[in-house]
């Protein structure tokens, strides 16, 4: 039944996605059948909400590379792109001061 768990927790974004209170209600649902016990159950909750965690900032990474390669793509100005030109731009009027 852990396994099993274990992996519905490992596909898409899973934990993810899930609190940690709807972890421990789920674990503490297997605690009451006898599948896991008291003290496999707080180490499963750990894993499990320590890997949701892990999932989570890899999903937030994936989405933010595709963010700036869709914006890369539609030739829109970045941050730095932006102060390099402020720079430039007070340079040249320093010169002509």
């Amino acid at each position: 039944m852990r396994d099993m768990v274990n992996k519905a927790f490992s596909f898409g974004l899973g934990a993810a996605i899930v609190s940690k209170e709807q972890i421990e209600k789920y674990v503490d649902e297997m605690v009451k059948r006898g599948d896991v016990s008291e003290q496999e159950s707080k180490q499963m909750v750990n894993d499990l909400v320590q890997r949701g965690e892990e999932r989570q900032k890899e999903v937030e990474q994936q989405i933010n590379m595709k963010v700036k390669l869709r914006l890369q793509e539609m030739d829109i100005a970045t941050k730095e792109d932006i102060a390099r030109l402020e720079q430039r731009i007070a340079a040249l009027e320093a010169k002509q001061d």
